[in-house]
């Protein structure tokens, strides 16, 4: 106000030309209708980004007001006004409020990015890495701060947004169905034929119920001996369902080996090389 109270309005006016005035009168009233439409630009676009209408009216304010306000300084300019005081006030401001908000900022503008690019969606299953170690758990919230986690032993995980988008992420369930994997150890005689017994713990794995495109099931033998077999069995099913389809499969391999009286061991926890005596199930 100060520095619009010292400039000599009779003086500053003596010297404006008629098509200085029109100029200015057609930046001021472009000024004002591209903030009108921006303002409803911004608040449509914020309004159908999950979890940023709350923000929708203040950003949307603060845009046309903006806007508007560089048309009024580019017609007072237009005019011959010394506007300098203005703008250095205006940019101290701003400075201000930039590292003031940065950290707010930073992960307000993520959440934009997020909930238009669609990294991560709520109900999806993702493994990020916390200050405890990687963590896995199903997305139950996507807001302008974070996105919220909850882990399958009952904790709850808030990522920053700005963390989410600078770090690796593994997302689970994008594609809606998931791979896992099963080892089993099977004596078998030396005469015993390993097609057969292949084909058995295929057909096991398949009757088991949560199993997805079978066609793309397989069994992998990755160790024969004439005391025994190791295979790798590879089935896919929903990508949130891991745990349980993978313990269904265990113990309808389980079971097979025991109504059969075969000796074997089935596990889901891949053990390293070496871990198993060469002799040793």
């Amino acid at each position: 106000m100060r520095a619009l109270a010292s400039v000599d309005f009779s003086t500053w006016m003596q010297g404006i030309e008629w098509w200085q005035v029109a100029i200015a009168l057609i930046v001021a009233i472009a000024g004002w209708i591209v903030g009108h439409f921006a303002r409803k630009g911004v608040l449509a676009l914020m309004q159908r980004t999950n979890g940023l209408e709350i923000y929708a009216i203040t950003a949307a304010r603060i845009t046309e007001y903006l806007i508007v306000a560089v048309g009024l300084g580019i017609a007072l300019a237009v005019l011959g006004a010394n506007i300098q005081p203005l703008l250095a006030v205006v940019i101290i401001v701003a400075v201000v409020g930039v590292l003031v908000m940065r950290g707010t900022a930073d992960n307000f503008a993520a959440s934009v990015l997020i909930q238009s690019r669609h990294p991560v969606r709520e109900g999806d299953e993702i493994q990020v890495d916390t200050p405890g170690g990687a963590m896995t758990g199903i997305v139950t919230e996507l807001n302008s701060r974070s996105v919220v986690l909850v882990t399958y032993d009952g904790r709850t995980v808030h990522v920053p947004n700005a963390k989410l988008l600078s770090d690796s992420v593994v997302n689970h369930s994008a594609q809606g169905v998931r791979r896992s994997q099963v080892q089993v150890r099977v004596a078998r005689a030396a005469d015993e034929p390993i097609d057969g017994l292949l084909k058995r713990l295929l057909a096991t794995t398949l009757a088991v119920d949560g199993i997805r495109d079978p066609e793309n099931a397989a069994v992998r033998p990755t160790g024969v001996s004439p005391e025994r077999l190791t295979a790798l069995l590879l089935f896919w099913h929903e990508a949130t369902q891991s745990a349980v389809v993978t313990a269904d499969v265990v113990t309808a391999l389980a079971t097979d080996f025991a109504d059969r009286r075969v000796e074997a061991v089935v596990t889901s926890d891949i053990p390293v090389a070496g871990f198993i005596p060469r002799d040793k199930l």
